[in-house]
C-alpha cells in the first residue's frame, strides 16, 4: 500500500492557525471576529462593494456573510444600501467609525506582520506570498 503524500490542505490550515495566533489577541481586544476583520480590510482597500463580491473576496459563504454584515452594521462599522435600479443588489461600505477602526488597529496589525517576518524572513515571506498568489489561480 503506498504511503499517502503530505496533505496540502491540512498544511495550509496549520500554517493559517500559526499565523492567526499573532492576530487573534488584537482582534479580541477590539471585539472583532476574523471574518469581520476580513470584511473591514477588504472594504478599506476596495471601497464599496456589492455584498456577493465581498463574500467572495472574504471567503465567507453568503448565508454567513448576512450575519457578519448584520453585526457590523449594528455596531456602526458598515452601512448597507440597496441599489435604486435593482432592490436585490446590496452594496456595503465602511462608515467613518469603520474607517477609524481600521486605522486604530493598523499599527498593531503591522507590528504582528513584522513579528512574523522576523521569524520567517522577509525574502521567504515574499516568496510565500508569490507562491500562494499562483496557487490561488489554479483551476480544477
Amino acid at each position: 500500500m503506498p504511503t499517502p503524500r503530505p496533505s496540502l490542505t491540512l498544511t495550509l490550515l496549520q500554517a493559517r492557525e500559526a499565523t492567526m495566533a499573532f492576530f487573534r489577541p488584537l482582534l479580541n481586544e477590539h471585539d472583532l471576529t476574523e471574518q469581520q476583520w476580513r470584511v473591514i480590510r477588504i472594504l478599506r482597500r476596495q471601497g464599496e462593494l456589492e455584498s456577493h463580491q465581498l463574500a467572495q473576496l472574504a471567503c465567507i459563504l453568503k448565508p454567513s456573510m448576512t450575519g457578519v454584515l448584520g453585526r457590523l452594521e449594528r455596531d456602526g462599522i458598515v452601512r448597507r444600501r440597496k441599489s435604486s435600479e435593482d432592490q436585490r443588489r446590496v452594496f456595503v461600505a465602511l462608515t467613518e467609525l469603520g474607517q477609524q477602526r481600521f486605522v486604530d488597529m493598523s499599527e498593531g496589525m503591522e507590528s504582528n506582520y513584522l513579528k512574523i517576518q522576523e521569524q520567517f524572513g522577509e525574502e521567504q515571506l515574499e516568496q510565500l506570498m508569490t507562491l500562494l498568489e499562483k496557487l490561488k489561480g489554479i483551476k480544477p
